[in-house]
Order: C-alpha cells, then sequence, then structure tokens
C-alpha cells in the first residue's frame, strides 16, 4: 500500500459514541477497575506487574474465576499501567497510585477517552506480535535473555505483518466494492498480504503460507477482540484437531466461517485511521470537506466512489443555502486543466440533489461554453420551460467533457465501454466531426475511444479522430 495515495474515505461515528464504546470494552473498563481498586497495599514487580500473590485478589475484583482468571487480570492490569490509569510512585518498593489519566474517563472529553483507548491499543498490538508465553520460555538462553535464532520469530517482521493485515482489513472494509460491515473470512484476508498480486493460481507453498498465517492471525484476533478493535468468530477448533480424533459431529466443509470471521468495529475504524494518519498514509474521512469550499470539495471527492461522494456532498449542501450552494459549485468546476472534467461531473452529481430553488443559478450560466450543457440537462430533467436547445458544438462537448470525467473516474470500465459504444451508434459521422471539437482532452478522449470500442473498423476510426485532433492543435 503507497502511503502517497489517499485511501478511501471512512465513515466515522461520532466520537462521542465512540468514546462511549472505548469505555464499554472488556479490557480498558476492566483497566479502569483495577485502577480504582488500586490501594496503598498494592505492589508491582520491577517491570511493572502486579505481584504474584496479588493477581487473585485482582481477578476478584473483577468478577474473574477460572484457570485464565489471573492471566485476564495481569493483562488489564498491565493496560492501566500503560495508559496512565495507574502510576509507579516508587518503584523501589513498587508502590502504585491512582494516575492522572484515570479521571479522563469520567471527566474528560471524548476526544480524551478515545486518546486512553488508542494507547491501550497499542499495548495490545504489541502483546499480539509476541510468540505464545511457551515458546519464549523454551527459547531463553543460559543468559536468561531471548535466542530469537532457536524462536524463529523476529518482532520487527512480526508487527509488520500485523499492521500490513490490519491496513488490509481496513481497506476491505472502507472500500465501496468491498464487503463494508460484513464480516471478513480470514482465509481471505491471509491471502491478501501472501499470494502475490500476480499470482494466478497459489502454488501449494504458498497455501502452506496461508493457513500458517491465519493459525496466527487467529491467536492475533482473540487478543484483540477484547480492545474493542475487532469483532471475531474464531477458527473452528475442530479444524485444528488431529486428524486422527474423532470429529464432534457432522461438519460442513464448505461453510467459510468455520474458519475464522473477523470484523472491524466504528471503534477499529477510527483506531486504524488515526495509526494510518500517524504512519504518514492519506486516510479521508467523510465530513471533512463539510466547511471547505466548493473548489476543495469537487477536487477533494474526485477520487471517492460514488456512495462515498455522494454522502460528502450531502454534508457539504446541508451547511448551505441551495441556490448560494448551486452558484458556488458552478463557479468551482470551471476550467481547462486535467481535473476539470471530473470536477463538472462530481459538480452535476452535487446539483442533482439540490431543489428547484437553485434554478437561477443554472440559467446564469446557459450561455457558458464550459457549463452550458450540464445546465441544459439539470433544467430538462427538472422538467424547466424554456429551456434553450443545445447547439452542435455543444453537444459535442460536453460529450467529450463527460467521456474525459468518465476516463479520470473510472479508467476503462464497462460502464464507459458501454457510453462508448452507443455514442458511435447513435450519431452517424461521430468521429469525422468530434475531433474538431476545441477541448483539451479531445484528442485522449479519442484515443480512449480506440482502445475501448471492440468493434476494429470503429476503433479505427477513433483513433485517426484522435490523430487529426492532435495535428489540429500542434500536438
Amino acid at each position: 500500500m503507497s502511503d502517497s495515495s489517499p485511501l478511501p474515505p471512512v465513515r466515522l461515528t461520532s466520537e462521542a459514541e465512540l468514546a462511549r464504546d472505548a469505555l464499554s470494552t472488556p479490557l480498558l473498563s476492566r483497566a479502569a477497575r483495577l485502577a480504582r481498586w488500586a490501594g496503598p497495599g498494592t505492589r508491582v514487580d520491577a517491570g511493572g506487574g502486579l505481584v504474584e500473590e496479588q493477581l487473585p485478589a485482582a481477578a476478584g475484583a473483577l468478577g474473574l474465576s477460572g484457570d485464565d482468571a489471573a492471566a485476564y487480570a495481569s493483562e488489564a492490569w498491565r493496560v492501566a499501567v500503560d495508559t496512565g490509569l495507574v502510576e509507579i510512585v516508587d518503584e523501589e518498593a513498587g508502590a502504585v497510585a491512582a494516575g492522572a489519566d484515570l479521571a479522563l474517563l469520567t471527566g474528560g472529553s471524548p476526544q480524551d477517552v478515545l486518546g486512553v483507548w488508542q494507547t491501550a491499543l497499542e499495548t495490545v498490538l504489541a502483546d499480539a506480535s509476541v510468540p505464545d508465553l511457551d515458546d519464549l520460555v523454551d527459547a531463553l538462553d543460559e543468559g536468561g535473555r531471548i535466542d530469537f535464532s532457536a524462536l524463529d520469530w523476529d518482532p520487527e517482521s512480526e508487527a509488520e505483518f500485523l499492521d500490513s493485515v490490519l491496513a488490509n482489513l481496513y481497506l476491505l472494509t472502507v472500500s465501496e466494492d468491498g464487503p463494508g460491515d460484513s464480516p471478513v473470512p480470514l482465509p481471505a484476508l491471509a491471502a491478501s498480504v501472501i499470494v502475490p498480486d500476480d499470482m494466478g493460481e497459489p502454488t501449494n507453498d504458498v497455501l502452506e503460507q496461508v493457513s500458517d498465517a491465519m493459525m496466527r492471525l487467529d491467536d492475533q484476533f482473540r487478543l484483540l477482540e477484547p480492545i474493542g478493535l475487532v469483532e471475531y468468530r474464531p477458527v473452528d477448533e475442530a479444524l485444528m484437531a488431529d486428524t486422527d480424533d474423532e470429529p464432534g459431529g457432522p461438519v460442513d466443509e464448505t461453510d467459510v466461517a468455520r474458519y475464522g470471521m473477523v470484523r472491524l468495529t466504528p471503534l477499529g475504524r477510527h483506531g486504524l485511521r488515526a495509526r494510518l494518519l500517524e504512519a504518514g498514509f492519506a486516510v479521508p474521512a467523510v465530513g471533512e470537506l463539510a466547511d471547505k469550499g466548493a473548489d476543495a470539495l469537487l477536487d477533494g471527492t474526485s477520487a471517492f466512489g460514488p456512495r462515498a461522494a455522494q454522502a460528502e456532498t450531502e454534508q457539504w449542501l446541508a451547511r448551505r443555502e441551495s441556490l448560494a450552494a448551486a452558484r458556488e459549485l458552478l463557479a468551482a468546476a470551471r476550467g481547462a486543466d486535467a481535473g476539470a472534467p471530473l470536477r463538472r461531473l462530481r459538480c452535476q452529481q452535487a446539483l442533482s440533489l439540490v431543489g428547484a430553488e437553485a434554478e437561477p443559478a443554472l440559467r446564469e450560466v446557459l450561455d457558458d461554453a464550459e457549463l452550458g450543457g450540464l445546465a441544459r440537462v439539470w433544467l430538462s430533467e427538472r422538467g424547466a420551460a424554456d429551456v434553450p436547445p443545445p447547439s452542435e458544438a455543444m453537444v459535442f462537448w460536453l460529450t467529450i467533457d463527460t467521456v474525459a470525467a468518465q476516463l479520470a473516474a473510472e479508467g476503462n470500465s464497462e460502464e464507459l465501454r458501454a457510453l462508448v459504444e452507443g455514442l458511435a451508434e447513435q450519431h452517424s459521422g461521430f468521429f469525422a466531426a468530434v475531433w474538431r471539437v476545441d477541448h483539451p482532452a479531445t484528442a485522449d478522449v479519442l484515443e480512449a475511444m480506440g482502445r475501448i470500442h471492440p468493434d476494429k473498423k470503429i476503433a479505427k476510426e477513433a483513433r485517426k479522430a484522435a490523430f487529426k485532433a492532435r495535428s489540429q492543435h500542434g500536438g
């Protein structure tokens, strides 16, 4: 993933809702309860962890029981220390006190709460990249140091792997053609970081790597669920059982959910976006352009998918009176630069969301060479009276502008192919006339039509017309 090109925009829940979600996550709420439970008699070891003899009391304070109670209490305590909910006031004596940040959970702003949660998330992510404790013990050398070669574990590459997986999960979640709020199968997520993009059929070696990655991710997502980053359905333990064991019951091998399903929560979208921003990625959020000018809106939504662009535009329009908004949009849509056709397409889409009160703004640009065509379309679609018919030159100019915008927005899509085929069929002598259109993108559009059109004869006509257009403009 490149950090230079923007990711698709994410739709975020309000900070107040996200803060409530953060406070209700099992891990942060346990950490807060332990911070309030700790007193003068609470003692920690040299690493800041609760001394072993106090773990049962800590687990009891959290209402935990069973074999894992002490481990859960220890994990919550570590989060409390790392987030500043607890402070170590005397390292030599191991004494602690409530931290300054504990008050933020009840008296701070939503941003304060989310800041504490984000720190807790970093703690959990660091833990998720660490091997199983038994493996760590086995890898200790005589001096008590970890022998990484014996462990077959590279801390940096392990953290990078998890970061890549989470970045792909974020991308799948926010992409318009992705699953959105639906869960992602763990095999597909693992394959997204293991299988090369240009590989057709994965080799057995690659499939084995995907399987190994799934097992690592199964452990990691189990750790990440209590902090509220994801909702996770673990891998069915029957799939990991020894093949000599008798299955516990009939198994549907086609049920992909048995191999693990993960969904990024609204809080998770916020958390991963913050991490991606910190790493230098361009990570837009729907609503960020609502208080900016129309030029920023049209340029900013140029890389958005249709649904995200509409959502952003609706928020922008909600803050403005329709007639003034229409005038501002039309003014921002002018231009002969390479991005202008797509700006005009976004302008046209934005204007489709305003009511009849914007009509005067459209009538004001009827004679404008760049905007007159889209103004006529808008007025005609609303049944306005006395809409002057466009000249042939305006029709051809609008056609070139529209195809140029579609090329910029979608590339050689099926929709664009259908548009190109329809234009060639509907207008006899289309290519003989269109190359004369005084539009900066005329030659580029005709070359694209020559690439896209499936009929070789028509494609050749388009290429000839493109050559004439370039010659006309000295290209």
